[in-house]
């Protein structure tokens, strides 16, 4: 067996980085930044209200509660056709200009407006600049935006638009294909024939790239024939940028996707010291990543959180901190018990925060083939080698959600 860090290791120097592409903003949400965005004009672009109100001369209001004749409205998206003269105040509505001889907004609250709509009596003085969005007061002429590694959010894609700038530079999604192999895969809610299982691995791999910000390419079912199973691989390294399969990994396993691989590709067969997920196949066809994941359900999401989550965020442009999921300090709330075999196990966990910390209780069955606990468990407890956790132990967990 080789240590978890050594596995990971290789695979991470397997997965090069993808290339820069420019991708329109609608598409880049979660995407990695390749260069630094300066602003190329000012943001607001004018001296704006915050406020619907009226806007006044801060000298003119400075004794009120005062009466102001109202000489016009400026409203929204248009430029201002008055000026703001002595003893003289516009309606206006947010975001409108600012127009020339005002200096200062009073809100609609502190103002009433006389019957005849002619003049409006303002209840209280306010500073010059009240309610005031002056031009460039949130982004100036050649200010870094922000620079190459960042993962764009909604409000990163909402200040691109805001400066005219409607395609990013970012390292883009990686295509995974997800292939399964295997005559007693199935597919469909017909009742099961003996030896017959149902394909789910394929439909959880493929949920499990879209929720790490890939796009899933779904490959299909491939029967156990050896030319059908490499002409699927081929198509799909034509097509992906990195391709996963499920099964067929083991020791003494006789395996067509193993044979295939190992005569189209550069794979190694590994046996890692982990449970579950302790199989593990990784290598280059052409130049594409190819992840042989266990065929056991919970064993194949154990590993793809282990490896080909760090793997393809690395290829997405994600830097090494963010390539694995970050543990954190947690506590058993019950024993986490486990036996010696020289591995480190990954228990299955329901966590709750309470306190001001992170207390973890089983899910459920902690077999590589029971499924249900894994959709119950909010992270997996890193178990070192030895005989578990008693109550009230420390635990390093890694949140799954």
């Amino acid at each position: 067996m080789i240590p978890l860090a050594e596995a990971q290791e290789r695979v991470l120097a397997g997965c090069a980085v993808l290339d820069e592409a420019a991708v329109a903003v609608g598409d880049a949400r979660g995407l990695v930044t390749t260069e630094t965005v300066v602003a190329p004009e000012v943001v607001p672009p004018f001296d704006n209200t915050a406020m619907d109100g009226f806007a006044v001369r801060s000298a003119d209001v400075a004794d009120a509660p005062v009466t102001l004749a109202i000489v016009g409205t400026v409203a929204a998206g248009v430029p201002p056709d008055v000026t703001v003269g002595a003893g003289q105040a516009a309606r206006i509505m947010t975001g409108a200009v600012i127009p020339p001889g005002a200096d200062a907004v009073i809100m609609v609250e502190l103002t009433e407006t006389s019957p005849d709509g002619a003049e409006v009596t303002v209840a209280q003085s306010v500073p010059e600049g009240n309610h005031i969005r002056r031009a460039g007061e949130d982004l100036a002429v050649g200010q870094t935006v922000f620079g190459p590694g960042e993962v764009l959010t909604p409000g990163h894609l909402g200040v691109l638009t805001s400066l005219g700038m409607y395609r990013a530079k970012v390292r883009p999604k990686a295509r995974v294909g997800v292939m399964s192999t295997g005559d007693e895969l199935v597919e469909g809610p017909q009742p099961l024939q003996r030896g017959q299982i149902r394909d789910s691995n394929r439909h959880t791999l493929l949920a499990l790239l879209a929720e790490a910000g890939c796009e899933p390419v779904d490959l299909g079912r491939t029967p156990d024939d050896e030319s059908e199973i490499a002409a699927g691989i081929r198509a799909g390294i034509e097509q992906c940028d990195a391709l996963l399969t499920s099964g067929g990994v083991s020791m003494g396993d006789y395996d067509y996707v193993k044979k295939v691989l190992d005569e189209i590709g550069d794979m190694s067969w590994m046996q890692v010291a982990i449970k579950p997920a302790k199989p593990l196949a990784f290598g280059l066809v052409e130049g594409i990543p190819v992840f042989g994941l266990p065929g056991n359900p919970v064993s194949s999401m154990v590993s793809f959180e282990l490896f080909a989550r760090p793997g393809l965020r690395k290829m997405m442009g994600h830097p090494p901190d963010a390539w694995h999921r970050r543990p954190v300090a947690g506590r058993a709330a019950e024993p986490l018990r486990r036996r010696p075999d020289g591995k480190t196990h990954f228990a299955r966990v329901r966590v709750e925060y309470a306190d001001g910390r992170y207390e973890a209780r089983s899910a459920g069955g902690q077999g590589s083939h029971q499924l249900s606990a894994m959709a119950a468990a909010d992270a997996l407890a890193v178990l070192a080698d030895g005989e578990g956790l008693a109550l009230g132990d420390a635990v390093s967990l890694l949140l799954l959600r």
